[in-house]
């Protein structure tokens, strides 16, 4: 596959298509957080996968949407390269961030990352002041909790300890790669408690037909494709990503960023 995608031919020849580089901003308004608290405007990218199938221009736009959308968190969903991880790739996914100037930044892995040498992405983003939550919690404003996750599949996933120094009167917001944590992540949170798990890997099928997706990874991915879903008072919202793997078009799931604006239930 490297020497079928030498000189990164696939994203040049896809580039040149109209609104091949376009980003969709899907904006949701979910009212989880305390009544009388403030609210939190939280930006979600995944799966930018930079490498021979995503033009460099689609990066940007997703980071440029982001810069322009008013948030207050970025949370970054792993899958950010395709095949190898470089030096070039590393400053690249640095630089994207830079784009985006709030002061809570937060990234996991992917299964891609952790296929390749992603010490030299995880090195790049914390110098680029953006900070690693692989089965760890960080308090944000309003109480809200942001708890990452390490990828279930490829890393080593415990949310019972990425809980564990969570206050009972927060309100979690899981970041993980794949749709696929998410039983663990609600086992471990309990029944009755308010929480959002977000995260991306599907693609949304990447190739999708007009009535949905055609082949989605994971069983969890397969009965949540793409978008926003209340699975017993949990939010669960699976983005599609960026980026292209193996072919560089997609149909029928177009690349989007995410904004959920976290509010209390009194504020419209």
């Amino acid at each position: 596959m490297r020497v079928l995608y030498r000189g990164d031919w696939p994203q040049a020849v896809w580039s040149r298509f109209p609104g091949s580089c376009d980003v969709v901003v899907s904006e949701k308004r979910l009212p989880v957080l305390r009544p009388g608290s403030g609210s939190v405007r939280v930006g979600f990218v995944s799966d930018l996968h930079l490498g021979p199938t995503t033009p460099p221009e689609l990066a940007q736009r997703a980071f440029r949407e982001l810069a322009a959308a008013r948030i207050d968190v970025l949370l970054m969903g792993g899958d950010y390269v395709f095949l190898d991880a470089t030096p070039e790739k590393a400053r690249f996914l640095a630089d994207l961030t830079k784009m985006v100037d709030v002061p809570y930044k937060f990234f996991v892995l992917g299964n891609h990352d952790l296929w390749t040498h992603h010490e030299l992405l995880e090195n790049a983003l914390r110098d680029a002041g953006v900070t690693y939550v692989g089965n760890e919690s960080r308090s944000l404003p309003h109480g809200l909790s942001l708890v990452g996750l390490d990828d279930p599949w490829t890393g080593a996933m415990d949310p019972t300890h990425a809980l564990a120094n969570v206050p009972d009167a927060a309100v979690p917001l899981f970041l993980c790669h794949s749709p696929d944590g998410f039983p663990a992540a609600r086992e471990a949170l309990g029944s009755g408690r308010r929480a959002i798990f977000i995260c991306g890997h599907t693609h949304g099928g990447h190739v999708a037909s007009p009535f949905g997706p055609v082949v989605v990874p994971g069983r969890v991915g397969k009965q949540y494709p793409s978008g926003l879903h209340d699975v017993d008072g949990v939010w669960l919202y699976v983005s599609r990503g960026v980026g292209g793997i193996e072919v560089p078009f997609r149909t029928y799931a177009k690349p989007e960023v995410v904004v959920l604006n976290l509010t209390p239930p009194s504020i419209l």
